[in-house]
């Protein structure tokens, strides 16, 4: 852990509680945590948990394709499980560890890029090898796997740690952005987006969000009508909440500056709920009635008219057909027609989906993803492959939180496997998004396959807390930097 890095977050974080008249002890105390554990075992927990682990002399060539942070926290915590382990991480991005939870800040001006970026190599454990190369092609049946530059590269077992791509070149007018990831050279993306279309799911798309957003704010402060899009595509992505989050605070910058009432925000997800769990969908909507948004259900963006600022959404919806003798039922007809939007400002939240290397391969499923068991993480053909984090096909699980309790049920289940032993530690799914309502407020959105909140603290998980802005702005990315990527929170 970075002492300097925790002293000055929590300098700031003192700040911020002083100017609401409450002590840091006060503030632990609201929210149920001890002063280590707003950190989420960043420090104290970490050691704790250090002290308990044995060390297994199990043997094997583990290779991780994939270096950001569910394949690096993997490696780390491998490294502290194994007593001579042979490690190789193949990733050629140097910044891909950085924090991306922190995007949507940067969308809303509240950090800067540098603020979230991370040197890949500064986060590398002792005695992990890294080849700086992309795997492209995998030939599981021969346990090889080759990089662009054609080195050739075998295994024993293999983690799969991708991440997933953005395709934005699916959209028409787009098509020349093609696919991008969060991290790494996007300027092909954000010359192809232009200056009213922008997206926090790059890190440069996140600085160029807070531009744009800027220049259109102003246009409303000035007096004119002003329409502010935002989108959610019909495949999985990662953080649910994020195409939310912006909206939310493009919200509260409009009302800092008070050109809220020239401003309309509306929403268009692809789906009919704004939240998969029930509790927080009913929370969420209640939110957007009090802020006046509007939204439109079942809404999938298809194209952009980038000359005349129209965004073209496929409407899907249902409609009650002829009866049905033998099934005793009126037959339903889906329906859908294209809807063309007028926008001033767009937020794109793209379509998501594994890299083409990944989708295209034996370790791919129909769907692109790597279909592993979901509670294992062991690949469903081939016993010697796992995989998390966001390229792993498991329902949910798309967040950095998600990663937290996965890496360490795939280290365990790895390490029994080499062992000879039965996979006994299994996933539940557990997921957790924190919520920006506000700039000050988040509604900590924590739940698993049992589709139900799943609480971490004894606070109701549906309201918007102050205390969670403080986590969010303050405890998470040092909890993720430095507790997950040292293998031990």
């Amino acid at each position: 852990m970075d002492k300097k890095y925790i002293e000055k977050m929590l300098s700031k974080m003192d700040e911020d509680l002083s100017k609401k008249g409450m002590s840091r002890r006060e503030a632990m105390k609201l929210a149920g945590l001890s002063g280590a554990g707003i950190f989420m075992g960043a420090a104290t927990s970490a050691s704790a948990e250090e002290e308990k682990i044995v060390k297994s002399n199990a043997k094997g060539k583990i290779v991780i394709v994939g270096g950001g942070l569910a394949g690096m926290s993997t490696a780390a915590r491998l490294t502290l499980n194994l007593d001579n382990p042979d490690i190789t991480v193949i990733e050629p991005e140097k910044l891909a560890v950085s924090y991306q939870p922190g995007q949507t800040l940067i969308g809303a001006g509240i950090w800067d890029q540098d603020d979230i970026a991370y040197n890949r190599d500064d986060f590398v454990p002792d005695g992990v090898k890294v080849i700086k190369e992309k795997a492209i092609l995998f030939n599981p049946q021969e346990n090889k796997l080759t990089t662009d530059k054609g080195t050739v590269v075998s295994y024993d077992y293999l983690i799969v740690a991708t991440g997933l791509q953005l395709d934005f070149e699916r959209i028409k007018g787009l098509e020349e952005a093609g696919r991008a990831y969060s991290t790494g050279d996007n300027s092909k993306l954000l010359k192809a987006l232009g200056d009213d279309i922008c997206s926090v799911y790059t890190a440069e798309g996140a600085t160029k969000t807070w531009e744009i957003m800027q220049k259109h704010i102003a246009s409303a402060k000035s007096g004119k009508k002003t329409k502010f899009v935002f989108t959610h595509p019909s495949t999985p992505i990662k953080c649910g909440g994020a195409p939310k989050k912006i909206m939310y605070l493009a919200n509260a910058r409009l009302k800092e500056e008070g050109a809220r009432e020239n401003a309309e925000l509306t929403f268009y997800p692809n789906g009919g709920a704004m939240f998969g769990v029930p509790e927080y969908h009913d929370a969420i909507l209640e939110q957007f009635k009090r802020e006046d948004f509007k939204w439109h259900y079942r809404h999938n963006l298809i194209e952009v008219d980038k000359e005349n600022k129209i965004a073209v959404f496929d409407s899907k919806w249902q409609e009650k057909g002829p009866w049905d003798p033998v099934m005793k039922d009126f037959e339903v007809i889906p329906k859908h027609e294209k809807i063309r939007v007028p926008y001033d400002f767009l937020h794109i939240t793209p379509a998501q989906l594994a890299p083409r290397e990944i989708g295209e391969s034996d370790l791919g499923s129909a769907k692109g993803w790597v279909p592993v068991n979901k509670e294992t993480l062991q690949h469903i053909r081939y016993e010697n492959v796992f995989s998390l984090g966001d390229v792993a096909q498991v329902p949910m699980g798309k967040t950095g939180g998600s990663v937290r309790k996965q890496y360490k049920v795939l280290v365990d289940n790895l390490i029994a496997l080499m062992n000879g032993k039965t996979l006994e530690a299994k996933y539940a799914g557990y997921t957790v998004c924190p919520l920006i309502t506000d700039i000050g407020t988040v509604m900590l959105a924590e739940f698993d396959w049992t589709v139900s909140p799943t609480p971490s603290f004894p606070l109701d998980p549906t309201v918007e807390r102050w205390v969670f802005w403080l986590m969010k702005v303050y405890a998470l990315k040092p909890m993720t930097m430095y507790g997950m990527l040292s293998g031990k929170a």
